[in-house]
C-alpha cells in the first residue's frame, strides 16, 4: 500500500466550532470514556475534518488499531523530517500492510541541504527549537490548515508538560479541537493492547527508546531516567512545539523566512 502525499487529502466538512466551556464539558464526560469511545465521539463530531497523528511510536500505532474498527478512513499523517530512524519507516510499512491503510506524508518546506544553506549546518545541535518549527510544527500548522480537529497520542504520565492534558481540549497554537484519547491511559495499558492486537510497534522500544523521534536529537533511556529524556539530551528542551499549552492570548513564536513578512495570529475562539 502507498503512502499518500499531503497534496492528495480530500477536502474537508464544514464543522461547527465548539466554545471553550463546551469542550471542558465534553471532556468532563469523556474523562472515564474508553479511548475507542472518545474516537468514536471525535468522528462522529468531525466526520473527515478530523485527522489523526502518527509518529509511528507505541502510543500511535495503538491509536490506528483503534480506528480501523470505527472509521478506518480517517486521514492518518506523518511528519516525515527526513530525520527518521529506519524502524520508523518500517514501522509505518507493517502497519499500511497489516490494515491496508495508506499514510500522509508531511513534509517541510525545506530539504535538510537547503535548511543548512539558510540556516546552517546541523541546526538540531545549535538550536534545536528553530529545527522543530521548521521540519515539524510549520508543516504541522500547515497540513492541519484544512481540518478542524487532531487527533494525537499524548499521555499525561509521558511528562510534567502533559500532566493537565484532557481527552479533548482547544489546541491554543492550532486553533482548533485536538482529541487526546489515551490521555489518562497507563503504559502498561497500551503495551496490553498492542500484545494483545499484535499490532506492529517499533522495535526500538525494545532497545530502551520508550520516546522516538529524529536520529540526531534522540537516545537511549537508562532506567529510572524520564521516558521522554532521550530527547534532546543535555539541552532544557523538553518538547519538540507540537503539544506545548500556551496560556490564552500569548502569542506563538514563529520562524521568519527571509524575504518573507509576519502574518499576525488569527484569533482562536473564546
Amino acid at each position: 500500500m502507498r503512502n499518500r502525499t499531503e497534496c492528495e487529502k480530500k477536502e474537508p466538512e464544514t464543522v461547527a466550532y465548539r466554545s471553550r466551556e463546551e469542550l471542558a464539558k465534553v471532556a468532563k464526560e469523556l474523562k472515564d470514556a474508553s479511548p475507542s469511545e472518545i474516537l468514536r465521539w471525535g468522528t462522529e463530531q468531525f466526520g473527515s475534518s478530523l485527522a489523526l497523528a502518527c509518529s509511528f511510536g507505541y502510543e500511535d500505532v495503538a491509536l490506528v488499531h483503534l480506528l480501523m474498527d470505527i472509521r478506518p478512513e480517517t486521514d492518518i499523517f506523518y511528519l516525515d523530517t527526513d530525520l527518521l530512524f529506519p524502524e520508523t519507516y518500517q514501522t509505518r510499512d507493517r502497519l499500511a500492510e497489516k490494515y491496508g491503510i495508506s499514510f500522509i506524508r508531511v513534509s517541510p518546506r525545506y530539504s535538510i541541504e537547503e535548511q543548512a544553506n539558510r540556516w546552517g549546518e546541523k541546526l538540531w545541535e545549535r538550536d534545536p527549537n528553530t529545527c522543530c518549527m521548521l521540519r515539524k510544527v510549520e508543516p504541522l500548522k500547515r497540513f492541519l490548515s484544512g481540518y478542524s480537529a487532531w487527533c494525537t497520542g499524548i499521555r499525561r504520565e509521558q511528562s510534567p508538560t502533559r500532566v493537565n492534558t484532557e481527552v479533548v481540549e482547544w489546541d491554543d497554537n492550532l486553533k482548533m479541537v485536538k482529541l487526546n484519547p489515551l490521555a489518562f491511559w497507563k503504559e502498561s495499558q497500551v503495551w496490553d493492547l498492542i500484545h494483545a492486537h499484535g499490532i506492529p510497534y517499533n522495535p526500538m522500544h525494545d532497545r530502551m527508546y520508550p520516546s522516538i523521534g529524529c536520529m540526531p536529537c534522540t537516545r537511549k533511556v537508562m532506567p529510572g531516567e524520564d521516558p521522554r529524556s532521550g530527547r534532546w539530551a543535555g539541552t532544557a528542551k523538553t518538547e519538540c512545539g507540537l503539544h506545548n499549552r500556551s496560556s490564552q492570548g500569548r502569542k506563538r513564536s514563529t520562524v521568519r523566512h527571509p524575504g518573507e513578512r509576519k502574518n499576525s495570529d488569527q484569533e482562536g475562539i473564546q
